[in-house]
């Protein structure tokens, strides 16, 4: 098959994926962009049935596509969100090639090429807007769970109805940890989970959604620039809360109260055994203080700016544990749902780009290579970088860097193609 050519390819049709095109289109930049599966795949796929969004809908904030729907100040669910990005995608046509996988990005004379399952492409300049959460971590304990309990990681997980009857460890205490949990939980079934040290954070405060008032406060504009250790910015866990019901807070110990079994750290799989550590207290102590400092900050933002606020009492802590269960017999669980990330795959991409850690060494997303870009990375720029507020702003910068403005692209030049039209 011949190259195909084209002065930008963008590789990924997610929200990242799509802001680029958006900003490339409204320039009048030739390009394409490369989806493996579908527009939106990964929260079609990979988001259990109640999943749904932890940021007001308000934030969503895509290029030329702001959230316009009746509910502001809820919060999508997952085939909510789906229709977002297809309606998104509808409204300006992006040049997306769907079930197209890259299988190698190399450095060619002055440009790029684009290796994949269906033929190579050419380009001036790419953009990888894949994400960062490509292939499930599982830890090497799970291969030592015995036979009878199933697993699944969270990125399987659909709803208590998948997992087979009976109690059900939980592992893992970010975001998705706490909601499976949650989820298991009101679903009646008896959860064992086992706590890390993600922190936590009130859903409302003072009158008005956390979120609105870190928004307001700068905090998701401020640039990574500003901190001292970039990498340990990056690598922090989030603050768990959910947005489900109309939002609320995720509190462990009022989990524990009502039934739920805590856990420290697991720390091994042994004699049939699940085995965790110490850390239970500690680590439930961590995450209210934190959640305390971020209202510490709101206080003073409101003293400062002398805002009208009500006021409110600080969380008190309704269970604290009484000793540690450092084990939990395997007997006792039908399943384990592993919450435990995900990590990039960049193994196609050979081109010199990558720091020590195997990550793209970039600043705001313009890496040292010309004309290789990285777009929807968690902190790419700022605490908003990746998610729907701060994507546009970064495909922005990126688009400048790409090409200077143009005529717009006649009509009909943009289309949608599958692979069955693709002829191989």
């Amino acid at each position: 098959m011949s190259v195909r050519r084209h002065a930008v390819v963008v590789i990924g049709a997610g929200q990242a994926g799509l802001s680029m095109s958006h900003c490339l289109t409204r320039r009048g930049v030739d390009h394409v962009v490369l989806e493996r599966h579908r527009v939106g795949h990964e929260w079609r796929a990979r988001r259990w049935d109640s999943f749904c969004l932890v940021t007001p809908n308000w934030q969503c904030r895509l290029p030329g596509f702001p959230y316009a729907g009746a509910d502001p100040d809820g919060f999508m669910r997952r085939d909510e969100i789906v229709r977002y990005l297809e309606d998104y995608a509808a409204s300006f046509g992006p040049p997306v090639l769907e079930g197209v996988t890259a299988t190698r990005l190399t450095a060619s004379g002055a440009g790029f090429q684009v290796e994949t399952t269906h033929g190579t492409f050419a380009a001036g300049q790419v953009v990888v807007a894949t994400g960062p959460y490509q292939e499930p971590v599982l830890p090497r304990m799970a291969e030592r769970t015995p036979p009878h309990v199933t697993q699944v990681h969270s990125g399987g997980y659909r709803g208590p109805d998948g997992l087979p009857p009976g109690e059900v460890l939980v592992v893992g205490t970010g975001q998705s940890g706490c909601q499976i949990a949650e989820d298991l939980h009101l679903a009646g079934r008896r959860v064992h989970l086992a706590v890390g040290s993600a922190p936590r954070i009130s859903r409302f405060y003072r009158g008005r959604d956390v979120v609105a008032w870190l928004d307001l406060m700068g905090y998701y504009e401020r640039p990574i620039e500003s901190f001292p250790d970039h990498d340990a910015i990056r690598a922090r866990a989030n603050h768990y809360v959910t947005g489900r019901d109309g939002g609320r807070d995720i509190d462990l110990r009022a989990f524990a109260r009502d039934g739920m079994r805590l856990y420290g750290r697991l720390t091994g799989v042994a004699g049939g055994r699940f085995l965790f550590g110490d850390g239970l207290a500690r680590d439930l102590d961590h995450a209210d203080a934190v959640n305390d400092g971020v209202k510490d900050s709101i206080d003073a933002f409101i003293a400062e700016h002398g805002l009208q606020a009500p006021a409110e009492p600080r969380y008190v802590p309704v269970w604290r544990p009484e000793g540690t269960a450092g084990h939990l017999d395997a007997g006792e669980v039908a399943a384990v749902v592993w919450c435990t990330g995900f990590r990039r795959d960049y193994r196609w991409i050979r081109v010199p780009v990558f720091d020590g850690t195997g990550y793209p060494a970039h600043h705001r997303g313009v890496t040292r290579v010309p004309g290789l870009y990285f777009l929807g990375l968690p902190w790419l720029h700022t605490w908003g970088s990746g998610r729907f507020s701060g994507v546009a702003a970064d495909a922005e910068h990126l688009a400048r860097h790409i090409g200077s403005p143009g005529p717009q692209a006649p009509p009909g030049h943009h289309y949608f193609v599958h692979p069955e039209l693709l002829g191989t």
